[in-house]
């Protein structure tokens, strides 16, 4: 299938490793134009040299912090100055310290809810214009299967995420007459970094050992595993694509069957 993704240009947030660089490498495989972005810099440039090598699109990055208050408008003068304008936005950030949210410490809400927040509505706001003008456009926004089904130990993550999906689905009854979708995307238990640093912290908090944990968790999964980065990185690149413009103010979950809701 073409996903009619060539020479789509792409913006992914938070897109070093894990899940924002498997959406980047998806959409670069499907002819897309992708900047990627994070802060450590030798770690994007060895990131777009391999998506570069690959072929079909190409990938550009940009280092930024989105802790820090001024990435918004960095990341709009980069997009402009490289592509001119944009048609895909990938929101994803960073999670949270784990914990309770009993326990959790307020000036640490506030902080985190500017980085996983506002940060993305202020980054979404400056695209915005641009998508609507030019009638078409795509904004996905990666939270967790958190946001239906809490997660015990991410209680800031569970309520961070949640804010977001009053935001996204508000924005796509506002735009999808221009030809812009709004959709959100919720990662399961996807093999990455930062699930074997929250496998570590539970087995610190159980007394388990890490690989204990991991088969635990992988047997509450229907389909028996976690989830691979390119499993999700391509139902990402669909959902932002041309064959997806009938697919708005939607959750989609790449879970593996682990919410137990229908």
């Amino acid at each position: 299938m073409d996903l009619g993704l060539t020479g789509k240009r792409a913006l992914v947030l938070a897109s070093s490793r894990g899940l924002g660089l498997g959406i980047a490498e998806a959409l670069a495989a499907e002819g897309a134009n992708v900047m990627i972005t994070g802060r450590d810099a030798a770690r994007l440039g060895a990131a777009v040299d391999a998506i570069n090598a690959r072929g079909a699109g190409t990938a550009r990055f940009v280092v930024s912090d989105l802790s820090d208050k001024a990435t918004p408008a960095l990341l709009e003068e980069a997009v402009g100055k490289e592509f001119g304008g944009l048609d895909i936005l990938v929101n994803n950030t960073g999670g949270p310290p784990p914990g309770s949210m009993s326990d959790a410490d307020l000036s640490v809400v506030h902080r985190q809810f500017e980085i996983m927040v506002l940060s993305v509505m202020d980054i979404t706001a400056r695209f915005l214009p641009g998508m609507r003008a030019q009638g078409w456009g795509r904004v996905l926004s990666v939270a967790s299967s958190g946001v239906i089904q809490p997660i015990t130990n991410l209680g800031l993550s569970n309520a961070l995420r949640a804010t977001l999906v009053g935001w996204s689905k508000s924005m796509a009854n506002e735009t999808a007459g221009d030809g812009v979708t709004f959709n959100m995307l919720l990662p399961g238990r996807i093999d990455t970094a930062r699930l074997k640093e929250l496998d570590a912290a539970n087995a610190k908090r159980s007394g388990k050992s890490i690989e204990d944990v991991a088969q635990a968790a992988q047997s509450q999964i229907p389909v028996g595993r976690y989830g691979a980065v390119e499993e999700f990185g391509s139902t990402a690149a669909f959902l932002v694509s041309e064959r997806a413009s009938y697919i708005n103010g939607s959750m989609i979950r790449c879970d593996g069957g682990a919410i137990k809701s229908v």
